[in-house]
């Protein structure tokens, strides 16, 4: 079955929404790739919130004109696969990374991450850095350990004045 001009331009469009609505994209070789690792690497793309999709090369570079993906048009050669997300750049690279090392058929070819152009090597580097809940989570322990340690010094007068006041009632009762 032929794909008309029309499923192209349908195509062309899909990719140009897709293309300004992230802000994060890796491009990949998937070539000797089967179809069950193609299947569980899109399970675990969109269970980090993120697109796996296999392009023609001039219709993705088509689509690229005029978003900030715009430098990864010469790296469309080739079978090329892209992933992108509109969320959290970490976590894909870091699924895509951990997928290529049971998959050694899957290649990082290049991306772009909030309009900055990496390497392979780059995106590996990437994914060995924490993701954003990992870092919200630092934040709040750093804004919390300051007003954890006020609630401490401020219960400590009380419950030492209490500590000595039953040590005296002890002596007491002891005297008697």
């Amino acid at each position: 079955m032929a794909v008309t001009r029309t499923d192209k331009e349908h195509e062309l469009q899909q990719l140009e929404a897709a293309f300004k609505g992230s802000d994060s994209a890796i491009l990949v070789d998937y070539k000797g790739m089967n179809v069950p690792q193609v299947t569980e690497l899109r399970r675990q793309l969109r269970a980090a919130k993120a697109q796996y999709k296999v392009v023609k090369n001039t219709i993705a570079r088509r689509a690229l004109k005029g978003t900030s993906f715009e430098q990864l048009a010469k790296h469309f050669q080739g079978t090329t696969a892209i992933a992108y997300t509109g969320g959290d750049p970490v976590a894909l690279a870091k699924t895509l990374t951990t997928f290529a090392k049971t998959a050694p058929n899957l290649s990082i070819k290049a991306a772009v991450v909030q309009g900055k152009a990496l390497l392979p090597a780059e995106v590996g580097a990437l994914a060995t850095l924490p993701g954003k809940p990992e870092l919200y989570a630092k934040l709040l322990f750093l804004l919390q350990a300051p007003m954890v340690q006020l609630v401490s010094v401020l219960n400590a007068a009380p419950r030492d004045l209490l500590s000595v006041l039953v040590q005296a009632e002890k002596k007491r009762s002891s005297e008697n």
